[in-house]
């Protein structure tokens, strides 16, 4: 007999709302439904039906469920499953219940207030260790995949209610064994202001382009305004790549010197002067340990509810906000049929 066992099991959603939408795919707040009343909240990102008639890029949606699907670390969003329904592919994955970075910081400048610093080095730490958790994972195949997540950015940054930081979207990371569109062609992967200068000259990128991009979200969260601001391609590549750094400590005055010096040093525009995600982790816990108020999740947990009194409460759903998703429920009664048509299903009847 043999020991390879396949269970059928064709998946149900229920779309509770649309969360947000980015250039390649949408993200709606899902439930994903089982037997017996069984019923989990998640978040269900659905790429754009002109990209998932365009090879390379359905290829790239593709590869973020497969690169992502056993990053199993307390600090990445979770993916659980990649389908497909008519020829539209979703991914369902972990929902946050939380603001993203960018969020954080809007309120901030909004209100007139800084970032509590050991707040802030405390996120960039843990965002370091989701990075330093991909940058050397190994595949179950014993490959060394060498995953580059190249869009490290406030927005895909979270932080979870109770106090947790989640690193987010890795749609267009790149490793040793998935496709890149970008390759060989004048295009850019990512968002530009967060880009390291070899990411945005279009130079072959390692694990040491992201801690760049983490050194900017750092200053970013202290600063609460951007360290690169050019908008024009070619501007932002002379920002980035050519002129000097902007002086930190002048735009983030009486900033600790050890803390400009981990922030300083992300930034060496030559990678080889810049520490591993372990090392940049390991030097903020340190910074963060010697701070009159140690940060840990209750105290972020903490600040958050009071940083947004009036959306810090359970999520409800609410009927103007359900959307639907025509193929997923077509799916669902085709599955419903072929079941009741002979199909053996493992799951009693509900």
């Amino acid at each position: 007999m043999s020991d390879d066992r396949f269970i059928e099991y064709a998946g149900h959603f229920r779309l509770v709302r649309k969360v947000a939408v980015g250039g390649m795919a949408t993200v709606y707040e899902a439930e994903q439904l089982g037997p017996a009343g069984f019923a989990k909240r998640i978040a269900l990102k659905v790429i754009h039906p002109q990209y998932a008639r365009q090879t390379e890029w359905l290829q790239l949606f593709i590869d973020e469920a497969k690169l992502s699907a056993n990053l199993m670390h307390g600090n990445i969003v979770q993916i659980y499953q990649l389908g497909e329904v008519a020829g539209e592919y979703f991914i369902a994955m972990e929902f946050i219940q939380g603001p993203t970075l960018r969020s954080v910081i809007d309120r901030h400048w909004e209100i007139g207030q800084r970032i509590p610093v050991h707040l802030a080095a405390y996120v960039a730490s843990r965002v370091c260790r989701a990075l330093d958790f991909a940058h050397n994972f190994v595949a179950p195949d014993k490959r060394r995949l060498d995953i580059v997540h190249r869009d490290v950015s406030p927005g895909n940054i979270m932080a979870s209610w109770d106090g947790h930081i989640k690193l987010a979207d890795f749609g267009i990371a790149k490793a040793r064994t998935s496709i890149d569109p970008a390759a060989g062609r004048q295009m850019l992967m990512g968002k530009k202001h967060y880009m390291s200068p070899e990411q945005i000259l279009g130079l072959n990128v390692d694990a040491r382009s992201d801690v760049f991009a983490m050194g900017v979200v750092l200053f970013e969260l202290l600063a609460l305004e951007p360290l690169f601001r050019e908008d024009i391609t070619q501007l932002a590549i002379d920002e980035v790549a050519v002129l000097p750094t902007p002086n930190i400590r002048a735009k983030i005055p009486g900033l600790d010197p050890e803390l400009e010096q981990i922030i300083s040093v992300a930034l060496s525009k030559d990678p080889a002067h810049r520490p591993t995600a372990a090392a940049m982790g390991r030097d903020l816990d340190r910074w963060c340990a010697g701070q009159a108020h140690v940060p840990t999740p209750d105290l972020l947990h903490d600040h958050l509810a009071k940083l947004f009194p009036t959306t810090y409460q359970p999520l409800t759903r609410h009927p103007a906000e359900q959307t639907s998703f025509s193929n997923l429920k077509r799916s669902a009664k085709r599955s419903a049929v072929g079941a009741e048509n002979g199909r053996r299903r493992w799951w009693p009847p509900w």
